[in-house]
């Protein structure tokens, strides 16, 4: 009996002292945690309309995409939303707002009607409906039939009001439930007032705010695009980041890379008593400075079109319509321009963002790389000749360079870009004791010797770039004789224009692989948050010692060699010229069926302490069928325009 008591006892004081606790750790300890969770359960907090983003400039302070704002009608559906009321808001808002006819498509008139008559229930049989019940048909089959029955008779009967209510039926209903839908924008004042006396239900008027850019399309793919509302794509990624559903967004590219500082921080209003108190300002987003000189982009797009132009007048330009240029500065990884175009029959398409997605075999260009498999397996000897020829490889055709260079050592090799001491590097790598006519039994293992080493350039690896989504080019999958011949030459895998301007960038700057980039500083109010420094991402697989005979068979390149046109003889440059066989689809069947011959050029300048880095490449620039050797020169009269600008500039 003692000890039950003696229990008891100690299970009270057990409870008493936990309970203190408990009680000292609400009112005092966990005090302000707790009030916070109070408030926010009794408070109810709204977001106002989005800010306005920040602007993005060029590195001179010039904009490139600022804002304007815009008097907006956005619906959004309340919990009580019905059919019949939005059908009742469609006509409403129809007697203030007329569209053209052209917006009335057929699918969404058909919808409308099917509405407006009883969802269509008097097109459907009796017999259809027991077809229905007896799961010979099911809900789709039926909804099928009705849309079938619609006749554009009975579309004709309806009315001009009908239509136009439909149409904005359709904008109404569209999309995800919870997605504001805009209506329709730059409401004028007058139309501002009638909306509001209208007080429909999940209407309301904002002031949207939109991009709008100075210089038209000039980088356009490349600044991206932005939604007023969350896509559902995006809905985890930007709900993690805590950003509301109606919240403007970048969606792509820089506007989407760099959201955190662009996207503006939206007022905030507490609901109480039926009231909205304004408690947090509206601010605008950072503004976004790039590394882009906008004068120079205008140039470099002012000379691609006009070469672009001039090469669809030559002879075997048909299968030609886009090429791609890229500047910028080699010891940083700073993107000075880049142009992308498309030349669709009389007007240019700006295809920029494409330079980190799109891939092509590049030809000869990657010879820096591939002689470097040379070097580093001590396949080759500084200096040391051999007279240009043909290789011959068992089961291969005979492959040669583009002519025949006599006697060539490695420096001499690059500058006049012999394809057969490229073969010769390769045949030793697979076959030491290779003689003529024999095979190579290239394996994987030699395949991944030269793809390391071109990776570790920057081909075939991810650059870095400061863009969402980069892809890489296409490693082919077998391994051959002829194969591994053809990727010593750059035939065989493919590279993206970033890939090839990180390249060339990684040659001018001593063996350095630097990120390229496009965003120099983040500011907000003037004061500077965010700066660039330069990535460096690796060093190239090469002693600096050979890494300087490539750079003096690239400098060779522009004095004697390939590319000696390609720049004013005043200007000191290193380069590397490239031409690939590639093939197209002419008749959109998904089969190629025309070869065609691609060019690159790449190069820096000046070759002491370069400044400037160009790339420019044009796949198909002409049919290759045996008719005529004719190639357009664009990567020359490109380059060389280019290039004058850039150094009468500084």
């Amino acid at each position: 009996m003692k000890k039950s008591r003696l229990l008891i006892y100690i299970l009270l004081i057990v409870f008493c002292f936990s309970s203190t606790f408990r009680i000292v750790e609400l009112s005092v300890f966990k005090k302000d945690h707790y009030i916070e969770k109070y408030e926010n359960l009794k408070n109810v907090y709204v977001s106002g309309p989005s800010a306005p983003r920040g602007r993005i400039l060029d590195r001179n302070g010039k904009v490139l995409v600022d804002n304007r704002g815009s008097n907006t009608i956005i619906y959004n559906r309340t919990n009580g939303s019905s059919e019949k009321q939005e059908v009742d808001i469609a006509y409403k808002l129809g007697e203030l707002f007329q569209y053209e006819e052209k917006d009335f498509s057929l699918q969404k008139m058909k919808t409308f009607y099917l509405i407006l008559h009883d969802n269509g229930k008097n097109l459907i049989t009796q017999e259809e409906y027991k077809m229905l019940e007896e799961r010979r048909l099911d809900k789709k089959d039926i909804e099928a039939l009705k849309y079938e029955r619609v006749t554009n008779d009975m579309i004709e009967e309806m009315s001009y009001e009908d239509k136009n209510a439909g149409y904005i039926y359709h904008i109404l209903s569209n999309g995800y439930f919870y997605e504001d839908k805009m209506i329709k924008k730059d409401l004028t004042d007058e139309e501002v007032v009638k909306i509001s006396d209208l007080e429909l239900p999940g209407v309301r008027v904002e002031l949207v705010w939109e991009r709008i850019y100075p210089y038209g399309d000039v980088l356009k793919t490349v600044f991206g695009t932005i939604s007023s509302s969350v896509p559902i794509e995006y809905k985890d990624y930007y709900k993690d980041k805590g950003v509301d559903v109606n919240s403007t967004v970048g969606v792509s590219f820089l506007e989407f890379q760099y959201d955190e500082y662009l996207r503006g921080e939206d007022s905030l209003y507490k609901l109480e008593s039926g009231h909205l108190e304004k408690v947090k300002e509206e601010k605008q987003g950072c503004d976004l400075y790039l590394s882009i000189d906008i004068e120079t982009q205008l140039k470099v797009e002012e000379v691609l079109k006009a070469e672009m132009l001039s090469a669809k007048k030559a002879p075997n330009t048909e299968y030609f319509n886009h090429s791609y240029v890229i500047v910028g500065e080699p010891q940083t990884g700073a993107i000075v321009a880049a142009s992308g175009l498309q030349l669709n029959k009389d007007h240019f398409v700006d295809i920029t963002a494409n330079m980190i997605n799109s891939s092509y075999t590049v030809g000869s260009v990657v010879k820096g790389a591939t002689i470097s498999v040379g070097y580093q397996n001590g396949l080759i000897k500084e200096g040391q000749k051999v007279l240009d020829s043909c290789i011959k490889v068992y089961g291969v055709s005979k492959k040669c360079s583009w002519t025949s260079l006599g006697y060539v050592d490695d420096v001499r090799a690059l500058a006049q870009s012999s394809n057969y001491y490229q073969f010769l590097i390769a045949a030793k790598l697979a076959n030491p004791k290779f003689s003529n006519n024999k095979k190579l039994n290239a394996t994987k293992e030699h395949f991944d010797i030269y793809r390391n080493m071109l990776e570790s350039y920057g081909l075939g690896a991810k650059t870095g770039i400061d863009l969402p989504n980069e892809q890489l080019g296409i490693k082919g999958k077998t391994a051959s004789d002829d194969l591994l011949l053809n990727l010593a030459i750059g035939q065989y895998d493919t590279y993206t224009p970033i890939e090839v301007f990180q390249y060339i960038n990684t040659i001018a700057n001593d063996g350095v692989r630097l990120s390229p980039s496009l965003m120099l500083r983040i500011e907000r109010d003037g004061e500077v948050i965010v700066e660039r420094e330069k990535e460096e991402l690796n060093h190239v697989l090469l002693e600096d010692n050979y890494l300087k005979r490539v750079q003096k068979g690239l400098r060779e390149v522009m004095i004697s060699g390939t590319g000696r046109n390609y720049i004013d003889i005043n200007i000191s440059a290193a380069g590397k010229t490239g031409t690939s066989e590639t093939f197209v689809d002419t008749n959109g069947d998904g089969k190629i069926d025309t070869r065609t011959i691609s060019t690159a050029f790449i190069m820096y300048a000046p070759f002491e302490n370069p400044q400037y880095s160009v790339v420019s490449l044009s796949p198909n620039i002409s049919r290759s069928d045996g008719s005529s050797s004719y190639k357009y020169a664009l990567n020359l009269r490109v380059n060389r325009k280019i290039v004058n600008y850039l150094f009468e500039k500084s």
